[in-house]
């Protein structure tokens, strides 16, 4: 991807342009200075533009009009900077009316049983979607196959998709409203185990600055370098105090959540697994503020299917004096997408879950549970079942998955088959 041209500065502009002064009260210009605000553009956006003006006085206005509306955030020794807009509020307000609750009051409602069988489907596909946005290459389909079956990984990159899962099991189990670097360094130990070229880079932060964010189809295209590996540990100090402390100069927690995500992504403390840490994190802060329903909603899956726009935003905000609007907005961009899919996905398990009582109605010797797992293995014929991905799936204990088999199997509709060492099942009909 290009480099987003660097904004010029406001002061420059308008020292170069003393005689165009005039045009900052000029109602037009400020009618269409709000309307870029409201897009939210960035000057390599904004430059591209047929404009009435030239694009430099276009843009001295745009900054002087956020200037007056930015909240400033120190952090070390930068200063970054957000707008709250329209936009920004309108998803603050649906995501804190739905994202701050459980399915019990989302949508449709759900029952205990498929509450935890959500979460393991979305911690699943939040680590496989995190780990692919790093490199993995393995499909979803094979991941999560991988994950059911408790199969041990084959490549680094069913490692990092297992070491993912789980991170995203402990860090659903936390329930600390703070974080220090030992916690800190303990996640990041439980993302990159057993994946790095120098195991002793596990759970420490970097020494060297050999590291830095480049394109990954051209490694000489340098997007971001970290700060210097010896301001590492005191921002990193810093960084959980930030996290940890919610009382003074209160932050939206949608909104600091993100910034927490940008920061590490920003100082890049580890030699690897950054990215996987920083949404980490992100899904930590916002569990632990009473968000819930982010349990059932893997955002990562959002932003691996618009990684272009994803990496931009950081590159935007690095390139236009640290404004982190341009990805608060972004995250929470791909936040309410999350919660649409969420949404569609209940709807669906909804239908789904009709359709298998109607199963039950024709025969009343089958439990829900029974019932749903036929109906999965309708849908695939051909595929061999494990206990081990029942018993996963669903959330229950060896016994019971073995049970629920053996019974369906007595009933006509499966039948058990030895594959290798251990039994598999197989939908046969009736």
């Amino acid at each position: 991807m290009k480099i987003p041209q660097k904004a010029p500065d406001m002061w420059e502009i308008v020292g170069k342009n003393p005689d165009k002064l005039s045009i900052f009260v000029d109602p037009q210009m400020q009618e269409l200075v709000a309307k870029f605000n409201r897009d939210y553009l960035h000057w390599d956006e904004l430059r591209h533009r047929k404009l009435p003006v030239e694009a430099e006085i276009i843009w001295a206005l745009i900054k002087n009009s956020r200037s007056t509306q930015s909240k400033r955030l120190e952090f070390g020794d930068w200063t970054f900077q957000y707008i709250q807009t329209g936009e920004t509020m309108r998803r603050l307000h649906l995501l804190d009316t739905k994202g701050a609750g459980n399915l019990e009051s989302g949508p449709g409602g759900v029952n205990a049983s498929d509450r935890k069988r959500y979460i393991v489907n979305s911690l699943m596909e939040e680590a496989i979607a995190s780990s692919q946005l790093e490199g993995a290459a393995t499909t979803r389909e094979a991941a999560k196959k991988m994950l059911r079956q408790k199969n041990k990984p084959r490549d680094y990159s069913q490692k990092m998709i297992i070491n993912g899962y789980q991170t995203m099991q402990m860090i659903a189990e936390m329930e600390e409203r703070s974080i220090d670097v030992e916690t800190l360094l303990r996640i990041h130990r439980e993302i990159v185990r057993d994946t790095l070229d120098d195991p002793e880079d596990e759970g420490r932060f970097r020494d060297n600055n050999e590291i830095v964010v480049a394109d990954p189809q051209d490694s000489t295209v340098i997007y971001h370098t970290p700060p210097d590996h010896r301001m590492v540990p005191a921002l990193m100090e810093e960084f959980c105090r930030f996290a940890s402390n919610d009382e003074n100069d209160f932050i939206h927690p949608l909104i600091k959540g993100i910034i927490l995500h940008f920061l590490i992504g920003y100082i890049h403390p580890f030699t690897d697994g950054n990215g996987r840490c920083a949404r980490s994190i992100f899904y930590w802060y916002m569990l632990s503020r009473g968000y819930w329903l982010f349990e059932y909603m893997p955002i990562s899956r959002i932003l691996l299917h618009s990684k272009k726009k994803y990496t931009r935003a950081y590159l935007f905000t690095e390139t236009d004096d640290n404004d982190l609007t341009y990805f608060i907005n972004y995250n929470l961009s791909a936040i309410e997408k999350a919660l649409e899919d969420l949404e569609e996905y209940i709807s669906l398990k909804k239908q789904e879950q009709n359709e298998t009582m109607q199963i039950i109605e024709r025969s009343e010797d089958l439990n829900l549970r029974q019932a749903d797992i036929l109906k999965s293995m309708l849908k695939e014929p051909e595929r061999y079942f494990p206990i081990a991905e029942i018993k996963s799936k669903y959330n229950v204990a060896y016994d019971t998955a073995r049970n629920d088999m053996q019974h369906l199997a007595e009933m006509g509709y499966i039948e058990k088959i030895k594959r290798g060492r251990s039994y598999m099942y197989r939908y046969r009909g009736v």
